[in-house]
């Protein structure tokens, strides 16, 4: 157990450390320079140093310390919540920072900017974390020292299926990753730390699920048992060709460069409602007929078309606010006070 603690130690020196490195870096830095580099190196030098003791304790930790694959699944997925608690928005992957640009989020400069600082933010790992192994504090480093320079390559199956492993875990962490960017980190953070312990469960045993290409880089880049054009095949093309395809399949098109959605049909959001068709010749000719003005002294002639009520368009009964008097049959009085002239014309449909 000694040597867990000062893994544990390790563990929570770096992320202080990095931790310190970004609220400088944000209170000293413009915020397109913090966004852009600072924060990405933090993260990927926080990422690679925890990544390279953590496989220490992969590799030497069940035989020589007793290490059980279920605690070191439980130190992945508290490591991963240690990240997203800690990044600041950061990814620390390029891979990530690729789809961003695809999605136009992010401008071409911005993302050559961040690519440039993993490397480095990795490379400060891979150089810082030797001289900690340097000092020997638990029998775990003195082993590493020893075997550093004969590791064992990450990559145990044929580098197309190690391709479609990688690839395969990078489609459905870029799938989350797109489905939960608008939710809350409180909700975010666990089920990325928790789909990433998934993964690693599920393919460490032949590509060591790694699905980003600077980490892969600095791990087992430099092992011997394959070229580096099999590495790059697996660690590289792989997780880019996942993180494309989910693009495509979540959005249907790629942003940055075409707008057409090639995968799903585009539905109107809002409904529009049907206009009434246009009345024709005969139509207006009917109403002219209907609504006729009458003249002082004339009485109304032509046809007008009648209802289901019984009524013409312009003889509609006026809806009181009571039940009025029922109006007996028109008498010779009536008939002769209506067409009795006026001042002036009265149209009958108003």
């Amino acid at each position: 157990m000694a040597g867990l603690n000062v893994s544990l130690s390790f563990f929570l020196a770096i992320i202080a450390l990095c931790q310190a490195a970004r609220r400088a870096a944000k209170a000293l830095l413009p915020a397109g320079t913090y966004n852009s580099f600072a924060r990405e190196a933090a993260g990927a030098a926080q990422l690679g140093a925890c990544c390279l003791e953590l496989r220490v304790l992969v590799e030497l930790g069940p035989w020589a310390g007793g290490f059980g694959p279920d605690l070191l699944l439980t130190l992945l997925f508290l490591l991963f919540l240690a990240h997203g608690a800690t990044f600041d928005g950061a990814s620390a992957n390029p891979a990530v920072s690729l789809q961003e640009l695809l999605l136009a989020e992010a401008s071409v400069p911005s993302t050559l900017l961040k690519l440039v600082a993993q490397v480095l933010g990795v490379q400060a790992a891979c150089t810082l974390t030797p001289l900690y192994w340097a000092w020997e504090l638990s029998d775990l480093h003195t082993l590493q020292n020893l075997m550093a320079a004969h590791c064992s390559s990450a990559l145990r199956t044929t580098v197309l299926h190690g391709a479609l492993v990688e690839g395969a875990c990078a489609l459905v962490f870029h799938l989350t990753l797109l489905r939960l960017q608008h939710s809350l980190p409180i909700y975010r953070v666990p089920a990325v730390a928790l789909l990433v312990t998934i993964l690693a469960y599920t393919a460490g045993p032949l590509t060591s699920a790694f699905f980003n290409p600077a980490l892969a880089a600095l791990v087992t880049f430099h092992c011997s048992g394959h070229t580096l054009l099999e590495y790059a095949q697996v660690y590289w093309l792989g997780p880019l060709t996942g993180m494309v395809l989910a693009v495509l399949l979540y959005h249907g098109h790629l942003p940055c460069l075409f707008q057409r959605n090639l995968l799903y049909s585009q539905k109107n959001k809002y409904r529009i409602p049907r206009g009434k068709p246009a009345p024709g010749p005969g139509d207006t000719q009917v109403s002219a007929e209907g609504c006729r003005v009458q003249e002082p002294g004339q009485r109304g002639v032509g046809r007008q078309l009648l209802d289901s009520s019984g009524h013409g368009p312009c003889e509609r009964p006026v809806r009181g606010r009571g039940p009025g008097p029922r109006l007996g049959p028109r008498t010779p009085e009536l008939r002769e006070h209506q067409t009795r002239p006026h001042s002036s014309p009265e149209t009958i449909c108003q």
